[in-house]
């Protein structure tokens, strides 16, 4: 069944044992930039996310804190292990982790490397890294761009994936079957996909808005959910599970005590959705 851990039973962050997963699993890392976790988790109990619902543990999202409030430092700290957090109280341990004395978050169940960061890891344990960007932190176009593509060994990004294309996902998924299809099945595939839609500017997903607001931000998540059977089939049409951890890297703010944006120390921008899950061939 989807949205089970490797047990069978729901898929709660430390039942995972990443050591079991590799090798034996495909993985996918979703982003889901700028996603608010109140309008994630409105939308889930509305029925508006049914295809996200129906992987979601007990068809919700986890309430997690995140190691940072905008896209570069978030990635730089997920890629090191540093996951969003639970915001219950207690030291939670960690799916992966680069190692480092002192680290009091690392378990037997972690899978522990000693590079830097777990692209770098999975690609010397054997995974084929594949990332494509959406927010321009993935576009090349600068040095800065640059930093977090550098990363991997195949890497796209192109301005219909960007924050201003009304169906970047598509777009997305056109490139992961491409890539897919270059791949030899018995190599293990690392796929990274940051996912635009939510971030401003966002008001195309409601015709007629004049301004980004928190009802085109939950347009734009429901426009996202649409796309996720294509996703979910493309990951699984391997032939092996794929371990999937979806998240938002930070929130956003609409006004909410005058801020907007994100980049700030607001419970809107800190507090974010998370989900992991894995994902079997022949469900999608």
């Amino acid at each position: 069944m989807t949205g089970t851990d490797l047990d069978g039973g729901p898929a709660a962050g430390p039942t995972v044992d990443m050591n079991v997963v590799l090798g034996g699993h495909d993985i996918l890392f979703v982003t889901l930039d700028t996603l608010r976790y109140d309008v994630a988790a409105e939308l889930a109990e509305q029925g508006r996310t049914p295809h996200l619902a129906r992987v979601l543990p007990g068809g919700r999202w986890e309430r997690r804190h995140t190691p940072a409030s905008f896209t570069y430092a978030a990635h730089q700290a997920f890629f090191a292990g540093f996951l969003p957090t639970p915001t219950e109280p207690g030291r939670h341990e960690r799916l992966f982790a680069a190692a480092f004395p002192g680290s009091e978050t690392s378990t037997g169940r972690t899978w522990v490397f000693e590079e830097p960061d777990v692209v770098t890891a999975l690609g010397r344990a054997g995974y084929h890294t594949l990332c494509l960007g959406g927010v321009g932190f993935f576009n090349r176009a600068s040095a800065l761009g640059s930093v977090l593509p550098d990363l991997f060994a195949e890497d796209h990004w192109r301005r219909e994936f960007g924050v201003t294309h009304p169906d970047p996902l598509r777009a997305q998924l056109d490139q992961l079957r491409a890539s897919i299809a270059a791949l030899p099945a018995a190599r293990p595939l690392f796929t990274f996909l940051n996912v635009s839609a939510l971030h401003q500017p966002n008001r195309h997903y409601l015709p007629g808005l004049a301004e980004d607001g928190r009802a085109s931000h939950a347009a734009a998540l429901a426009y996202v959910d649409t796309r996720m059977p294509e996703l979910f089939a493309l990951v699984t049409g391997r032939g092996r599970p794929c371990f999937a951890i979806v998240c938002a890297d930070h929130g956003t703010a609409y006004g909410e005590d005058g801020h907007t944006g994100h980049r700030l120390g607001h419970e809107v921008v800190w507090t974010v959705p998370y989900a992991h899950f894995t994902l079997r061939p022949g469900e999608w």
